[in-house]
């Protein structure tokens, strides 16, 4: 009880100080005099206190940003100390509402939603952890560091896939644009010219553009895989094989680019289909993966693909990679067949003006009632 009284006696003798301060306008001060209050109470374990001081400190009359700023940052450090959950929640909360509608914070507030929010998904409440998270609007932060910003916005994606809302998922994987990735960052580190925003360094928990590129080409996977856009995916797997650490490590490489394949055999024809898969097979890599050469020039040969010899061929290497993850949908299998009946029926048409319904069964390897 003694401890409490000294504590409470110590705070009020540091009010004291930081309203002289505040009043005269001195930032160092009042940022000292505030910054030592929470100080006091982290010491003692009062978090409770520790949570009525932050918001007293927030609204008292003509407080000075620089103080709140510091306060803010200061109490943000102590989170990771707290004794349980409930105590950290409530001091998250606590630093969310006094950040809330203040600019100068809003790096802060978005880190503090971004730390709830995993906390709620650690408790399995996925839709909440993502309505948490949409919440803020990082794109709009000039102070914000480009990777930080794409890591928020990665992570509001993937809780949208989480919960299997794939419209907003959609809508916030738009605010990245792919050729971001491509971005020299050692260019962009130029001296900021006065009137400009400072902007600020990446924590150290946040990946590297290279790894945010991997992240996000694996989360558009998820989206496309859900509706089977065979295509998107591929050019998803594409863009992944092409990032340095995959393309110098082929136990990397080599799943990716038989996914490629796949997907590339999945895909119905259009250009781009056919580009892609003339760019694969002039990829030297091919060869190390030579049944997948073959299926991919059977697919640019102008012949009939007898399908029962080729599905007893690739069955097994299909049946592998649909178990190896979950690339390949239940709708997969099903799909190949159909592409194989395609590319069959565009040779017939370049060899055949005319054919009987017998012989292009007999060709398709189908009956004639399905022909028909």
């Amino acid at each position: 009880m003694a401890n409490t009284g000294n504590l409470d006696a110590a705070i009020e003798q540091l009010l004291n100080v930081e309203k002289q301060m505040r009043l005269a306008g001195d930032v160092a001060g009042t940022r000292k005099a505030a910054t030592d209050i929470l100080q006091l109470c982290f010491d003692a374990r009062a978090w409770k206190t520790l949570n009525d001081q932050i918001v007293v400190l927030s609204k008292r009359r003509g407080q000075l940003k620089q103080a709140v700023t510091a306060m803010v940052q200061q109490a943000m450090q102590y989170i990771d100390e707290t004794p349980d959950i409930e105590t950290r929640i409530e001091l998250i909360k606590t630093l969310n509402s006094v950040s809330a509608g203040k600019i100068y914070v809003e790096i802060e507030r978005a880190r503090l939603i971004k730390k709830l929010a995993k906390i709620k998904e650690e408790q399995g409440l996925i839709a909440e952890a993502a309505d948490l998270m949409q919440e803020i609007a990082v794109e709009t932060f000039g102070a914000m560091a480009k990777t930080e910003k794409i890591a928020f916005i990665l992570e509001q994606v993937r809780l949208c896939l989480d919960r299997q809302d794939y419209v907003r998922a959609q809508i916030l994987s738009r605010k990245i644009s792919p050729r971001v990735f491509d971005a020299d960052l050692s260019k962009e580190k130029k001296k900021p010219k006065e009137g400009d925003n400072v902007v600020e360094e990446a924590p150290a928990d946040i990946p590297s553009l290279l790894e945010l590129k991997q992240i996000y080409y694996e989360l558009m996977i998820r989206y496309y895989s859900h509706n089977n856009d065979y295509l998107e995916i591929c050019r998803c797997y594409k863009a992944i094989y092409e990032i340095p650490s995959v393309k110098e490590d082929p136990a990397k490489w080599i799943p990716i680019l038989r996914k490629i394949c796949w997907y590339l055999v999945l895909a119905p024809y259009d250009p781009m289909q056919s580009s892609l898969l003339n760019s694969t097979l002039e990829d030297k890599n091919i060869s190390e993966i030579p049944n997948f050469k073959l299926l991919l020039k059977q697919l640019v040969t102008m012949e009939v693909i007898q399908w029962t010899t080729l599905w007893d061929t690739y069955k097994s290497d299909f049946e592998n990679e649909k178990a190896s993850g979950k690339s390949l949908g239940e709708k997969a299998a099903e799909d190949l067949r159909q592409r194989i009946i395609e590319h069959n029926i565009l040779v017939v048409s370049k060899y055949y003006a005319r054919i009987t319904l017998k012989r292009l069964a007999e060709l398709l390897c189908l009956s004639i009632q399905v022909c028909d």
